[in-house]
């Protein structure tokens, strides 16, 4: 422990495994060494094909990059400490360190909630106004948006590490997780945390509560453009043009927001359904991603196989 001022620091947290599955933590890391490799194999492939393919320069496939982008940042923040404490047992990080994990963690969750955001708008005007959607949504409209969506996870995250610097931490370090929420921190101090929890919330809800709120809106107004096509044909092909978003949504919303209910309102929630929520939160989307797109993107997934007939040639 370290005495600063008139208030206690601990010069480390104790991150916890799986709990009652201590001794298969070198076990476990095989599964997760393998959603780890497939979470960087593919966000890095996704972005190489995209990057080299001309006929996918289009908006749908710019803000493909950004989610990739984001499950790959996302992907390298937890797998040093994930891998270090199943595969070493490195249960130590420094206070310092977990803040700034803690931060980047929750920049790149508000960040991925945005751009499906994006992807929805991009679906809407699509499926919508298929006409004007090169018009609406140009290269540097599209650049705009990746900008704005920086932008506003990086400023509206940025007190939060000032504000758990400056409370008192005393009696436990165990975090319930293989890496640093906002949560897990908060509930360890034994200081006055209503500042934390009122301005927790408030971003939540203003950025990933409204997000979801209007993906929701995007899709009711897709499903009634697509009731009014004519032809059965036409209602399918326009749905099936949104499935891999529908997929990647779901994927992340669903543990996103049972994470954040049992940090809040489930005390009586058992340790390891926290901690799976929790893993299921970070190391799942990065590594489904990539293969919701690939087996569903005709063209993302011809474009991978010129790619290796190129490589192997």
């Amino acid at each position: 422990w370290e005495f600063n001022g008139s208030f206690h620091q601990p010069s480390a947290f104790l991150m916890m495994g799986i709990p009652g599955l201590e001794a298969l933590h070198p076990w476990l890391s095989i599964p997760f060494c393998a959603l780890y490799l497939a979470a960087l194999l593919g966000n890095c492939g996704i972005l190489f094909v995209i990057g080299r393919t001309p006929s996918l320069r289009e908006p749908m496939y710019y803000f493909l990059s950004m989610l990739a982008l984001t499950d790959l940042g996302l992907a390298l923040c937890t797998l040093p400490t994930t891998l270090g404490l199943l595969c070493f047992n490195v249960r130590r990080i420094a206070f310092d360190a977990c803040l700034t994990q803690m931060y980047f963690i929750h920049i790149l969750s508000f960040i991925e909630s945005s751009v499906l955001l994006a992807m929805a708008f991009d679906r809407f005007v699509a499926i919508s106004h298929p006409l004007r959607h090169p018009a609406i949504l140009t290269e540097s409209t599209v650049l705009k948006i990746g900008l704005a969506i920086v932008l506003r996870g990086t400023l509206s995250l940025l007190p939060i590490p000032f504000l758990l610097k400056r409370l008192t931490y005393c009696g436990r370090t165990e975090l319930s997780h293989s890496f640093c929420f906002h949560p897990d921190i908060m509930n360890l101090a034994c200081a006055d945390i209503k500042v934390n929890v009122f301005y927790g919330m408030v971003v939540l809800l203003s950025t990933v509560g409204m997000d979801f709120v209007f993906i929701v809106l995007s899709y009711v107004l897709i499903i009634r453009t697509v009731v009014s096509l004519t032809t059965r044909e036409e209602c399918l092909k326009a749905l099936n043009t949104c499935v891999s978003h529908i997929c990647a949504v779901l994927v992340f919303f669903i543990p996103m927001i049972g994470l954040s209910m049992i940090h809040r309102f489930g005390r009586s929630v058992p340790p390891l359904v926290n901690t799976l929520v929790g893993y299921t939160y970070l190391t799942i989307p990065p590594a489904l991603n990539p293969v919701i797109y690939s087996i569903k993107s005709t063209h993302i997934r011809e474009a991978l196989l010129r790619a290796l007939c190129r490589k192997r040639g």
